[in-house]
């Protein structure tokens, strides 16, 4: 945009993006005088199985985007589910909030509810616990709970702090069985609750700054901090002036 001539700081088209601003300029692209960040802000998405979370699939598959209701704002997603999966996907306009939940550091707990076909012992549900290793990847331990059988599934419940690419799917093949359900029911404090397949509901202000510990506004540019130097002693055998 700067080099097409669309931007202009203070009332002068800029040809380069090595400028600094404060918030006291006046930065103005395409005639639009360019304002303050939104607030961060968090909605809850019931993924349906059968999208993609990305803005656009090269295989033409319909993307999570597109399904969302025109009145939603530009958002991205807080990690992934699969092709396959369903549940409780995190959405959030503020691209630091979405590095923060995303973290491993964080820790956040996510609870899945998994099908599985035919049935699997508890010897094999330990391994999960214990940590697993796969194709030379190494999945920190699980919590697993197994529910119940019905008739030729299992139904299990498993919690994870990491989240990797299928990281359930790809545990559970290595300990013989296969998943054919996985719904994400909740991300840390965030729970899918009855929200329907495909329904959006935005958190309010006060849940997203309790939870996060978020102000609820921009977060203010870092100023660098002067630099306190030393006063230079003056040399031997010359007098200081005064």
């Amino acid at each position: 945009m700067i080099e097409a001539g669309r931007v202009s700081v203070n009332g002068k088209v800029i040809t380069s993006p090595a400028l600094n601003v404060s918030g006291a300029d006046k930065i103005v692209v395409d005639g639009k005088q360019v304002g303050e960040p939104d607030p961060p802000r968090i909605w809850l998405y019931h993924k349906p199985a059968g999208l993609v979370t990305t803005e656009r699939d090269e295989q033409g598959r319909p993307t999570v985007f597109a399904s969302l209701p025109d009145t939603m704002p530009r958002v991205m997603s807080v990690g992934r589910l699969d092709l396959n999966s369903e549940g409780l996907l995190l959405l959030t306009n503020d691209g630091g909030v979405k590095r923060t939940l995303e973290l491993p550091s964080t820790g956040w707990l996510r609870r899945y509810r998994v099908r599985i076909k035919g049935s699997v012992s508890e010897a094999k549900l330990d391994q999960l616990r214990a940590g697993i290793t796969v194709d030379g990847l190494t999945y920190q331990p699980m919590t697993v709970t197994f529910d119940r059988q019905q008739g030729a599934n299992a139904w299990l419940t498993i919690s994870l702090r990491e989240g990797k690419n299928r990281e359930i799917r790809r545990a559970m093949e290595e300990i013989g069985v296969i998943v054919n359900r996985l719904i994400r029911v909740s991300y840390g404090p965030f729970q899918l609750g009855a929200l329907a397949q495909g329904e959006v509901e935005e958190l309010k202000q006060r849940v997203v700054r309790d939870q996060l510990g978020l102000s609820g506004k921009p977060t203010p540019v870092r100023q660098r901090k002067p630099v306190n130097r030393p006063a230079k002693r003056p040399e031997s055998g010359k007098k200081r002036s005064t």
